[in-house]
């Protein structure tokens, strides 16, 4: 009896991570949805549902093979069929895939598509995290100009800022190209090999699979080691350089508190050039001519191009074909 009752008990809880979204807490996201659909229709954004679930090798090229994401976090199923699925732990593989399966590069570009909906990380659930959770999302395809970074950051901060929430601000960083990447990575590999006993577990395995990734480690030890590490910015080339460059410049005209942060790689494989999240921003000290932001832990969102997911994309279409 005392183990039927006790088992009767967990089928009556969600499971780990997951939760139930009742009425009241139900319209408020309907609100934040509504206002996240207009400013994004306001920009000339179109709306786009992708399935919950995609084949699983959809996000190993893109998303990176030793990213967290891909390690740790999906969930991951095989069908009776024998296909091997994943629920959706993030929304621009999908999109990119369905962009490319329905021939939309055929139409006038860029093409601009915004999405909302569950996805699913298998994390440790904590305050403001779960591992079923809602986003909305933007994006902007085949433009090569600074300003889809700038416009995509001020749609973002502008739903904030008709929400009530903020003031914000834009933490960015630039990744460069491939190139810059090859460059900037042997002289992180040098500085880090020479406290690699130093360092926690994780950022040990980093260093031989992902070295880009030391600069994501959260563990308190590896913070002296990465406060002094060489900066990505310091290895961009000329054009990575003035693509910066021009999104900080559109980000001034804009009006968009930003500040640069050397460190942020966002741990996603398809990223190039500008990464960024914004936060809010808890007050401003002038000191002089500067402002000192002094920031909440929490990111609202974040994002950047990913110039060559296109490419990784068609390279998987062949594959399966």
């Amino acid at each position: 009896m005392t183990t039927k009752i006790a088992k009767n008990k967990i089928l009556l809880q969600t499971p780990k991570g997951m939760r139930d979204i009742l009425s009241e807490e139900y319209l408020f996201y309907q609100n934040i949805y509504k206002k996240a659909e207009e400013i994004a229709a306001f920009y000339g954004f179109s709306p786009i549902q992708t399935p919950h679930l995609e084949r699983t090798e959809l996000f190993g090229g893109g998303l990176g093979e030793t990213s967290d994401i891909i390690e740790k976090q999906m969930y991951t199923l095989r069908t009776r069929g024998g296909d091997h699925l994943a629920l959706r732990p993030e929304g621009t593989a999908g999109v990119m895939r369905s962009y490319l399966e329905h021939g939309m590069h055929t139409l006038p570009q860029p093409v601009m598509l915004w999405y909302k909906g569950s996805f699913f990380r298998h994390e440790k659930p904590q305050k403001g995290r779960f591992r079923e959770f809602q986003q909305f999302g933007m994006e902007i395809i085949n433009e090569e100009k600074a300003i889809t970074e700038a416009i995509v950051i001020k749609a973002m901060t502008m739903i904030l800022e008709e929400l009530g929430v903020g003031p914000v601000i834009v933490r960015i960083n630039s990744l460069g190209d491939k190139e810059c990447k090859i460059a900037y990575r042997k002289d992180l590999l040098a500085y880090y090999r020479k406290n690699l006993n130093l360092l926690c577990f994780d950022c040990k395995r980093r260093y031989k699979t992902n070295p880009l990734r030391l600069l994501d480690c959260k563990e308190e030890k590896c913070q002296p080691i990465k406060a002094n590490a060489p900066t990505l910015i310091d290895n961009l080339c000329k054009e990575c350089h003035d693509h910066f460059k021009s999104v900080l410049e559109f980000l001034d005209e804009l009006e968009i508190p930003y500040s640069l942060n050397h460190h942020l790689v966002r741990g996603l494989d398809y990223y190039t050039k500008t990464v960024f999240e914004v936060f809010l921003e808890d007050e401003h000290l002038e000191s002089g001519s500067e402002k000192t932001h002094k920031r909440s832990k929490l990111a609202l969102g974040g994002g950047g191009r990913f110039d060559n997911l296109i490419k990784i994309g068609r390279a998987s279409c062949r594959e399966r074909v």
